[in-house]
């Protein structure tokens, strides 16, 4: 469906024509419509004027600080008009217009009562849907379309034929019953990498100048549908069902591209951060690392540190399925992603990555760094004293949480404050 019969769609509900008159004015089926209303509509969360909250508990609400950058912070919510009130209180209880239940799809366009209406909406946008579908679609193109037992059972198929001397063609040939894509796609699997058999281990690969393309990293994403249900609005909404939990932001401090990467775990309420060294920007990798947390810290105090993990879109975060749970299906957290281009919803993590790259700068290869060494630096980051925690370290604050022990089990030894150094040469590495 393109954007025109979209906006076709906008104009009819606020015409009040029924779904049947607007499949048949745009020519497709009735299900088609209710399907595309269902799917992109959206809840808004304006008042009319005069009254933004909508909760229907307003009038006896006692319950404080629960608006986040609210301007009456601190003041009862019944004092309160700020609408963020309705979206982060878990408390809230809504009124349902009766007359939207009645209307076409269910939706608030064209309602005349609008603007004067205090009870949740819903509402229908041609260009938010179109953008909403414009997205998904980008995300689904992403990567290569293989299920993980797929690409395994390709893998160990291909790989040992190709490191024993066979090309892509001959394999190809001989195994026409077994393999499930074609030639040009497995040698495509070949060249970016989604295989263990890389493109050195063909036969001619180093006769051959490799096409510019070849020259960037193949972004293999693990999970094609990885973001449904994980979104930055799911994250709110379920922070705001569960206010006791505190998130944790995760992302890459990458080296020479390639190489070997860092791993970093940021704890919001106390600035702390963890640092972990992996072997390349695999999605593997990182589920390797929560493994292993997970059996070092044991399921309660790992549950405690890990409730919901926001992180951003790369791929080496494509496999949340294996990093909420274990191999067993035990579920062990929460697994939520930022919306497209927007690093500034995990802008804590970026501020103190300013600090890790004190000491690794940007450009300098990991490849000779031990994990030891990555330990010490991001100790001395937590040491570091912070002016949004109140002149106290990371580390401390961290500590006061969580409990005293509790850092030196992720690896983060004490450091003097007055010792602190955020240079190159405490992990040994020499700037050109």
């Amino acid at each position: 469906m393109d954007g025109t019969k979209r906006c076709r769609i906008e104009f009819g509900l606020a015409a009040g024509e029924s779904e049947r008159q607007i499949a048949k004015a745009i020519g497709v089926s009735l299900s088609t419509v209710s399907r595309e209303i269902r799917k992109h509509t959206y809840e808004s969360f304006k008042g009319c004027y005069g009254r933004a909250n909508q909760c229907a508990r307003r009038a006896d609400c006692k319950l404080t600080g629960v608006c986040r950058d609210c301007p009456s912070k601190g003041a009862p919510c019944v004092r309160c008009s700020y609408r963020n009130c309705n979206r982060f209180c878990a408390l809230v209880e809504y009124i349902d217009c009766p007359q939207r239940l009645l209307r076409t799809a269910k939706v608030c366009n064209g309602c005349p009562d609008e603007k004067k209406c205090h009870r949740r909406k819903f509402f229908y946008v041609a260009s938010r849907a179109q953008e909403e579908y414009r997205r998904d679609l980008s995300e689904k193109r992403q990567g290569a379309a293989l299920e993980p037992w797929e690409r395994e059972y390709i893998d160990d198929l291909v790989s040992p034929k190709i490191k024993a001397g066979q090309s892509v063609h001959h394999i190809c040939v001989t195994n026409k019953a077994k393999l499930t894509r074609n030639e040009r796609t497995i040698q495509r699997y070949v060249n970016y990498g989604v295989l263990s058999a890389k493109r050195g281990d063909l036969k001619r690969a180093c006769m051959v100048r490799p096409r510019k393309s070849l020259a960037k990293e193949y972004q293999h994403k693990v999970e094609t549908g990885c973001y449904v249900g994980r979104t930055f609005a799911d994250d709110q909404a379920f922070l705001a069902e569960h206010p006791e939990f505190g998130p944790v932001f995760m992302d890459l401090v990458i080296g020479r591209p390639g190489g070997v990467c860092l791993l970093t775990l940021h704890w919001l309420n106390a600035a702390f951060m963890v640092g972990i060294l992996i072997p390349n920007k695999c999605a593997e990798n990182v589920v390797a690392v929560f493994d292993r947390l997970y059996d070092e810290l044991g399921p309660e105090l790992f549950g405690r540190l890990f409730p919901v993990i926001l992180t951003d879109r790369g791929t080496e975060f494509s496999y949340p399925s294996r990093i909420e749970e274990c191999e067993d299906g035990t579920k062990r957290t929460r697994v939520f992603f930022c919306d497209p281009m927007t690093s500034n919803q995990k802008s804590q993590i970026e501020r103190t990555h300013e600090l890790v790259r004190e000491i690794l700068p940007k450009g300098a290869s990991f490849d000779g760094l031990t994990q030891d060494q990555a330990y010490l630096a991001l100790s001395h980051v937590n040491a570091y004293v912070r002016l949004s925690q109140s002149d106290r370290t990371p580390y401390d604050v961290f500590e006061f949480l969580y409990g005293e022990g509790t850092a030196a089990k992720l690896h983060i030894a004490r450091i003097d404050p007055r010792e602190v150094v955020l240079k190159p040469r405490l992990v040994g590495i020499e700037l050109k």
